[in-house]
């Protein structure tokens, strides 16, 4: 996908009645559905069920089986509560009435209350980094295999910028931290919260598992290693604009039993922490 318009397209389903929708699918170099794109898309299916004063706090999902990037995604929403200040919503995705995909998530109204948050990295800044795009061309001479694999999966639509140099991180056994700043690479029209929550769900799966990897790269790029997303947890805490820079703070805590587990914290540029993210992958090697 080349623009940001696509993306939103791509997220907008077919209503089929008040509970059910269908989504088409992006298609991928990988050959399987894109885990973001499922869950930017369960979230614009439950925000199509819940009042307008509520907006998504926190989703918590589970990829029960990859996706067929032929078959159509069949969104199936449960109305489980409307409270009073906080609704919920489960979501069931199906390709050919088979589950592939659910996910909970929690909206809630506006409310004053007590304000703290963790203080943002002192990072170097976006404009003084090159785009993700550009810095990986370093590593077409050192590691092409990577720098393919980077190349066909950088998405267009984002302006992505790594903190930490791609040669080193990809290369060479290192730390389980990663920052990346990052935007869309077009101004959004809208000023729709839900729009910008459902294109911050989609970007949230680039790159955090990678994170896992990076203690353990000069073994993993001498192997075919699959990675897959097992379950995805996303929770947002204040108001953001996705095409303004947003810091992608990530660490990895553990990786055993072939599992990785990384998380994220997202701040805007004013050093505000706008999400939190949480993400446990398969990171295993094939044999055969």
């Amino acid at each position: 996908m080349d623009t940001i318009q696509e993306v939103i397209a791509l997220l907008t389903l077919e209503k089929i009645d008040d509970n059910t929708f269908v989504g088409v699918n992006y298609e991928t170099p990988w050959g399987r559905v894109f885990g973001g794109q499922v869950l930017g898309q369960s979230l614009y299916a439950a925000y199509q069920t819940v009042p307008k004063d509520r907006f998504a706090h926190s989703m918590h999902a589970y990829f029960i089986l990859g996706g067929q990037l032929g078959i159509p995604i069949q969104y199936e929403v449960d109305s489980i509560r409307d409270g009073k200040s906080f609704t919920t919503r489960r979501v069931v995705a199906k390709q050919n009435g088979v589950p592939i995909f659910n996910m909970s998530a929690s909206f809630h109204k506006n409310e004053k209350g007590v304000d703290h948050q963790i203080p943002m990295p002192n990072l170097i800044k976006p404009e003084s980094l090159d785009t993700s795009r550009d810095e990986i061309k370093v590593l077409e001479k050192f590691a092409p295999k990577i720098y393919n694999r980077l190349k066909s999966v950088l998405p267009k639509v984002f302006d992505i910028r790594s903190v930490e140099s791609f040669l080193t991180k990809y290369s060479k056994n290192g730390s389980p931290f990663d920052n990346l700043w990052f935007k869309t690479s077009e101004v959004l029209d809208q000023k729709n919260t839900a729009i910008h929550h459902q294109i911050l769900a989609y970007a949230s799966d680039y790159n955090l598992l990678s994170t896992a990897t990076f203690p353990h790269r000069e073994e993993l790029n001498n192997k075919n290693i699959f990675y897959t997303s097992l379950d995805h947890a996303l929770w947002f805490h204040r108001d953001f604009r996705i095409d303004q820079w947003l810091l992608y703070a990530m660490d990895s805590p553990s990786a055993s039993n072939s599992l990785g587990f990384a998380r994220g914290s997202i701040f805007n540029k004013k050093g505000e922490l706008i999400a939190s993210v949480a993400q446990e992958g398969l990171i295993r090697e094939q044999t055969k």
